[in-house]
């Protein structure tokens, strides 16, 4: 226990006397400060002269005996013009010698010389320093100093004596002069603790009133603040681990630097920025246990971060990634060869490259693959096999370098991931793990062996680790790259930091604060004498379409946006905050637009314009709506910028910008989509970020009530773990229950894999040929099969698909006649009759809406609950989609009033240009466009999409696999290639005449 520490001093002769005894420092008196220079002259010049004596004598030869005042001149200047941490690190240059001011630990123990500068450090603690020499009076509680120059300060206080960190906080802003030399940014100390007994803030820029504290504590119970020390106080960890000689050399040489930004204006560069950076407590801690991990266990281990909204995640990738790429292991080998970073942010790219320079000094050692003079895939091959040391890459463009390359030299890889979502735990990770394992295939390998080292490749790799980083990890994310917990009965996280720790720390706000729900009633008739029967399912879903889209509907959803966001949200941030319309597909997205600009012409609003966000082109009431159409020419690229300007305030979006977009501004969100799980969580994040004047945030929710929304965030609030692992053993019952039925014979199996992985046939039309031979005689068994066992077959065999796909990337099979059965039944399943015809129903003047009242139901807050959260495990065992019965539609119109609307959300739209001008350019295809109704040229074009993707799966397996497993998936792009290429394929107006 912490002996009697009642006041302030006792507080600081406790601390001081601990850093003495246990963390490696010496006393420093105040009287050995040099309040001038700022620095601690005798302490200086004695470490010079004692670890680099011939330096220091080159010194006196050159400033002929006046060497001590000549350095020190020369150092103060140069602190002046370049800073603490640039002199710390990389050493004083002068007379043309550079003089190291400090020594940092090798990455090796293969030079004991290096070792012996490093112990040579002085590191300094001075209690009740006298720093100012304009007010000689005034002393800070704590500096720390390495080698006689001064590195950081603490003012401390005791929650005894009625003192907190608020008034430490407020005695740096008010009475201390960013002025003195100490304390000027840059060039004094680096950074600014305020210290209390339970709690750690700081800063890296003192700057009077404007002086922004960041907190440094550890967490408690999945919250703000530190746990309780049975061994002393809360905050004891600053002072026995944070500063003790290792750690805190480390953050000098490995975690501080600077960040330099750009202000622009019109494009024009207008000012320009630099802020410290000092490492967050968790990011400190989760970057050690990173590697700590990976030098002690070497590669072929993942680790699944969970880190909020907030975190400052891409700080925390480039702290692990620089570490990774130097890290040697007790026998002072390299752990990892190379260190790969998948991510879609591309701004990620430039902080990874500025962050590493920062800290070493060294330039070519990021190599982002651009793909400007070639293609980004051949670029990223290239670059692995020269062995570039980071290589900064999207998820898109990694699984291409398997064209370009068979293998890999035996090396050890890191993948790190940011926002390891379901795309990575894929397909996507069985391409990553066949490229870097050193998968060969030789010219003798038969397709038996082919197989094998395909199958194999499924399982995890010795060579290859990922670190994959994430807010909302899903069941499967937790399950491929998770720890497992009580002998695998769940899975959770590596390292937590969350969205209940931001909130409390004041990263994120918390947008279910302001939460307001409304309630649509409707009243529909049908309106001709007919009662047709119709799909039941599909019928619901039409008349749902028909509600949500009646012009009626949305200009009154219309109506309450507009005058709320003029009434409140206007007002906020100073008048700058702005709005968010989340609809639930590309026609809402546009008629919105439409309604929002008649709503503003019709009462001449002069103060509000709206923005829309969609891709591709929508078509309504025969008229082509695109994006930049509708926004006046604005081009797409343009559009988070031309939002972000005064100009406009609110933005109508359909899926895009619904995830990563970062707009600080916005402050308001209406929604009207039907919202779950992940994607209410990513969504409505949309509003958490930061900005002075930001005090809150606001939701107005045509479509969920109180307890959607708390289910879908609840499991994410604190640590998330999985309800219920796969059980490794399901997937062989499936395979069991699938031989049961008869449809398929195990040499039918066996003869389709073989042509399937054959490296003599890929890609050639004979292939074609024996592929689709290969499963007829199966598709004709199922067709003779009565309708039931159809049913059951075809869920069975999904569910088979879908287990195998997910749970490789967890367990261990390498067992080819799973790796067959799952390449047939892809194939198969692909060509297997849907239960009910694809068209979609349609109702237009069959129905009125005979009634509709809109008000509000509930406004308040939504609380969560401050415990962890559980996210189901993969749904691979469902059984697939029921039968659509027929029904009367007037009983469809009875039942949809009843429910007031159903759930139907819209998938995402996939772009494949390069399908699409592959297409283009078969002239059979575009002269069946020409020629053809779409209903008829989508026969034959349906049918050549899927040989296109046969043919180019070596491209982009991932895409080609959710294309022949994903039924949701595969209509999608189906749809949207197929009205490209019609579209395009007619002849211009021009050529007609």
């Amino acid at each position: 226990m912490t002996p009697g520490i009642h006041d302030e001093s006792s507080f600081e002769e406790y601390i001081e006397a601990h850093l003495i005894n246990h963390g490696g420092y010496e006393a420093i008196d105040s009287d050995e400060f040099d309040r001038e220079r700022g620095i601690f002259p005798n302490v200086v010049v004695s470490f010079v002269r004692e670890t680099q004596p011939e330096k220091w004598k080159k010194l006196e030869t050159a400033y002929k005996g006046n060497a001590r005042e000549a350095f020190l001149r020369d150092l103060t200047s140069a602190l002046e013009s370049r800073g603490t941490l640039e002199l710390v690190r990389h050493g004083l240059r002068t007379t043309g010698t550079t003089i190291d001011l400090a020594a940092f630990q090798p990455n090796t123990g293969l030079n004991p010389e290096v070792r012996q500068r490093y112990d040579a450090n002085r590191l300094g603690v001075t209690t009740q320093l006298y720093y100012s020499k304009a007010n000689p009076q005034r002393s800070i509680d704590l500096c720390l100093s390495i080698n006689g120059i001064p590195v950081a300060t603490a003012e401390l206080k005791n929650a005894k004596t009625g003192q907190t960190i608020e008034s430490a906080k407020t005695q740096y802003m008010s009475d201390r002069d960013p002025a003195d030399p100490l304390l000027k940014f840059k060039r004094g100390a680096l950074v600014h603790f305020a210290v209390d007994t339970n709690a750690v803030a700081y800063t890296t820029e003192l700057a009077g009133d404007d002086t922004h504290f960041l907190p440094f504590n550890k967490g408690h119970d999945g919250g703000g603040g530190n746990p309780p020390n049975d061994d002393g106080h809360r905050t004891a960890y600053l002072w026995e681990e944070v500063w003790e000689k290792d750690s805190w050399m480390e953050i000098l040489q490995r975690f501080i630097h600077i960040d330099e930004e750009e202000v622009r204006k019109n494009g024009v560069v207008v000012e320009e920025s630099e802020t410290m950076i000092f490492p967050r407590y968790h990011q400190l801690e989760c970057v050690r246990k990173l590697v700590r991990s990976a030098r002690e266990e070497g590669a072929g281990r993942d680790y699944l971060i969970q880190h909020s909204t907030g975190s400052g995640k891409s700080k925390s990738i480039a702290w692990l990634t620089h570490r990774l790429v130097s890290l040697h292991d007790e026998n002072d080998d390299a752990v990892f060869d190379g260190v790969v970073v998948v991510t879609d942010r591309t701004v990620l790219d430039e902080q990874l490259r500025n962050t590493i320079y920062e800290l070493d000094h060294k330039t070519g050692v990021v190599h982002g693959i651009e793909g400007k003079n070639r293609s980004k895939s051949e670029e990223l091959a290239e670059a692995l096999e020269k062995g570039k040391p980071v290589i900064i890459t999207t998820l898109q463009t990694f699984p291409y370098v398997i064209e370009h390359t068979q293998g890999l030299p035996d090396r050890n890889y890191a993948v790190v991931v940011d926002e390891a979502h379901s795309s990575q735990t894929g397909e996507m990770a069985r391409e990553m793990k066949q490229i870097l394992a050193g998968i060969e295939f030789d010219e003798d390998d038969d397709a038996e062996d082919v197989i094998s080292k395909t199958a194999k490749s499924r399982s995890s790799q010795e060579n290859l680790s990922f670190f994959a980083f994430t807010a909302t990890p899903k069941g499967k994310t937790l399950e491929a790259f998770g720890e497992s917990v009580d002998d695998g009965e769940t899975y959770e996280a590596f390292h937590l930091y969350s969205m209940r720790q931001a909130i409390d720390e004041g990263f994120i706000l918390d947008v279910l604060q302001h939460y307001m729900t409304y309630d649509t009633f409707y009243g529909i008739a049908k309106v001709i004498e007919e009662d047709p029967q119709v799909p039941k399912k599909k019928a619901v879903k039409a008349v749902s379409r028909f509600l949500e889209l009646h012009p009626h509907n949305i200009s009154q959803k219309v109506e309450i946006i507009v005058e709320h966001f003029r009434r409140h949200t206007q007002k906020k941030i100073g008048g700058k905050a702005k709005a968010m319309v989340v609809t639930k597909s590309r026609l809402h997205a546009v008629r919105y637009k439409k309604q929002i600009d008649d709503y503003i012409d019709e009462n001449d609003y002069s103060d509000l314009n709206a923005l829309v966000a969609f891709s591709g082109t929508i078509e309504d009431d025969g008229v082509e709506f695109t994006e930049p159409k509708m926004n006046d020419g604005i081009k797409k690229t343009e559009l988070p910028s031309k939002f972000e300007s005064p100009e406009y305030q609110v933005l109508v979006v359909a899926e895009k910008y619904q995830t990563g977009f970062d707009e600080p501004l916005l402050h308001t969100m209406y929604v009207d989509k039907k919202l779950s799980g992940i994607q209410a969580v990513q969504t409505l994040g949309r509003l958490n970020r930061t900005h002075p004047g930001k005090e809150d945030t606001f939701v107005l929710d045509f479509q969920n009530d109180e307890d959607d929304i708390y289910e879908a965030f609840q499991p994410f609030y604190e640590r998330t773990t999985v309800e219920e692992p796969t059980d490794p053993q399901h997937i062989y019952k499936l395979e069991s229950e699938l031989d049961a039925f008869q449809i398929y014979k195990q040499s039918e199996v066996d003869d389709f894999a073989k042509e399937f992985f054959s490296l003599d046939n890929r890609g050639t039309e004979q292939a074609h040929a024996k592929l689709e031979t290969g499963i007829q005689e199966a598709k004709d068994r199922f067709m003779v099969k009565d309708k039931e066992t159809q049913d059951d077959f075809r869920s069975t065999l999904k569910a088979f698909l879908r287990l195998y796909k997910f749970q490789t990337q967890v367990v261990t099979y390498s067992d080819p006649d799973l790796e067959k059965l799952y390449t047939f039944g892809r194939f198969l399943y692909k060509e297997l009759p849907s239960k009910s015809g694809s068209s979609r129903v349609e109702f237009n003047d069959e129905l009125a809406l005979q009634y509709y009242r809109i008000e509000k139901a509930n406004e308040g807050s939504i609380e969560l609950d401050e415990t962890s959260g559980e996210v189901a495990s993969p749904n691979t065992t469902g059984t697939g989609n029921q039968e659509d019965e027929e029904i009367e539609l007037s009983t469809i119109v009875e039942k949809i009033n009843e429910a007031l609307g159903t759930d139907f959300t819209e998938a995402d739209r996939h772009f494949l240009d390069q399908l699409k001008e592959d297409a283009l350019e078969d002239e059979s295809l575009r002269q069946s466009a020409r020629v053809n109704s779409k209903e008829n040229f989508a026969l034959e074009f349906d049918r050549e999409l899927t040989k296109m993707f046969i043919d180019r799966r070596e491209r982009n397996k991932e895409l080609f696999a959710e294309f022949m497993d994903n039924e949701e998936v595969q209509e999608i792009i189906t749809e949207h290639l197929r009205q490209e290429v019609y579209r395009e394929s007619q002849p211009s107006e021009s050529s007609k005449g």
